[in-house]
């Protein structure tokens, strides 16, 4: 315990955080990781601010006041949107291109075995194919970036020389951002991609302090009581909703083996109620932000029926029912989807009979595969709408008091609560592991 605290009481809460650090900071290799994780973040933020060349920075800032739909977007970017930096485009392509690899799962089957029965080499054959779908769509929201900003005068004329430069450039940035990411996975602590979207967030929260306080109004005090309150019962509920498990029995039979027993021990199997984490809100985003981008660039195409056809759909998107909708419908289908893809009931039923275990009064194989399946369906749906409504609640108050930032500061929040949670359990295994 350090002498500074000696003298003071100190609650058992406080004691085992203090003797974590302490085994953290004691570690090589904890502190190498960490160390690793927070320079690859400290990379990223000094690329988030090198914009690309021909910006018009005062525009800029008018183009993105109080828009919200690139606010969401700029999210993705981990901040570097608002810059228009060389990393405007963030992970989202990397996102997007492994939405459209797990979809393809589902009507492949050999994509299936190769992401879920072939083993560590197969998720990296996996990866290696969202990697090389990243690069054209990549390359597709970097054109359909430049043009659109074009169209706002926020970029100049420029030439098929300055147009592929700005391309490559672009493009390599969200490269180097999704290296970046899977370096932080493999070599330092906690999911990579939702590490640089959490630090792009929290690097916004110093200007938007600056912001509130600089629109501070004596007579909305009720108003931001009641959002610091709502925002307290998020945390509450993102925590407890992703912390909570349904244990099924499990029991080992005995086997003997010469002369002795092995076996005949019970335990249990958690099924947590929200399997996905955060990946159904980035990937409902990610949906919901792609289409919208591309049809705000062909809004201003020299086709009539192009143009009519985008503003039309852009104004459905632009709805704020029929977005309110699409968002809780999003969420609450990918949280089922990602749950049936990193989750299978019948493989955990064949490793279960492989190894002589069984649950008490199923029978093993397809009723076990069939008594989790039911199980799990019920627990995700308690997952997927509780997900749903914390993510339409920001929507549900914009509404209500007409303050647009709260959508995005919402969206954000449920990010980084989810983030922070799934950093310490990380954390906390790779202690556990020292410790025994």
């Amino acid at each position: 315990m350090p002498r500074i605290l000696e003298g003071f009481p100190v609650s058992n809460g406080m004691k085992n955080f203090l003797n974590k650090a302490r085994l953290i900071l004691q570690d090589k290799i904890l502190r190498k990781r960490i160390v690793f994780t927070l320079t690859a973040l400290v990379v990223f933020r000094v690329l988030s601010a090198i914009p690309i060349s021909g910006v018009d920075h005062d525009k800029l800032a008018q183009f993105f006041s109080g828009n919200e739909f690139f606010g969401l977007l700029n999210i993705f970017s981990g901040g570097g949107l608002a810059q228009l930096s060389i990393v405007m485009l963030g992970v989202g392509p990397y996102v997007t291109a492994s939405i459209i690899m797990q979809l393809l799962t589902i009507m492949s089957p050999k994509l299936k075995a190769l992401y879920q029965e072939e083993g560590e080499a197969g998720r990296r054959k996996f990866a290696q194919y969202s990697r090389m779908v990243t690069v054209p769509l990549a390359i597709i929201q970097a054109f359909s970036f430049i043009k659109l900003l074009q169209s706002q005068q926020v970029l100049g004329e420029l030439s098929t020389v300055a147009m592929a430069t700005d391309l490559l450039v672009i493009t390599a940035g969200s490269m180097l951002l999704m290296w970046i990411g899977e370096l932080i996975s493999e070599y330092g602590i906690g999911n990579g991609v939702s590490l640089i979207i959490f630090a792009g967030i929290v690097a916004t929260l110093p200007a938007e302090i600056a912001q509130l306080k600089y629109a501070f109004d004596v007579s909305q005090i009720p108003l931001y009581l009641a959002f610091l309150v709502i925002s307290a019962l998020v945390i509450i509920g993102v925590v407890i909703i992703t912390e909570a498990e349904r244990p099924i029995p499990i029991t080992y039979a005995k086997q003997v083996r010469g002369n002795r027993v092995y076996g005949g021990t019970s335990t249990y199997l958690p099924l947590r109620i929200n399997q996905a984490g955060v990946i159904p809100i980035i990937f409902a985003l990610s949906i919901l932000l792609f289409p919208q981008m591309i049809l705000k660039f062909l809004v201003n195409s020299t086709y009539a029926a192009v143009a009519s056809v985008s503003t039309f759909l852009l104004n459905i998107l632009a709805n704020a029912w029929f977005y309110g909708i699409a968002y809780f419908l999003l969420v609450f289908l990918f949280t089922y989807f990602y749950t049936a893809v990193t989750f299978d009931p019948d493989q955990i039923s064949t490793n279960l009979q492989k190894n002589g275990a069984f649950i008490p009064g199923v029978r093993p194989g397809v009723s076990t595969s069939g008594h989790i399946a039911r199980i799990l369906t019920r627990l995700t749906l308690v997952g997927a709408v509780f997900l749903g409504f914390v993510a339409v609640i920001p929507l549900i108050m914009t509404g209500v008091t007409g303050i647009t930032a709260i959508s995005v500061g919402g969206t954000s929040l449920l990010i980084v609560v989810s983030v922070v949670i799934d950093l310490i359990k990380k954390i906390d295994a790779q202690v556990s592991i020292r410790e025994y």
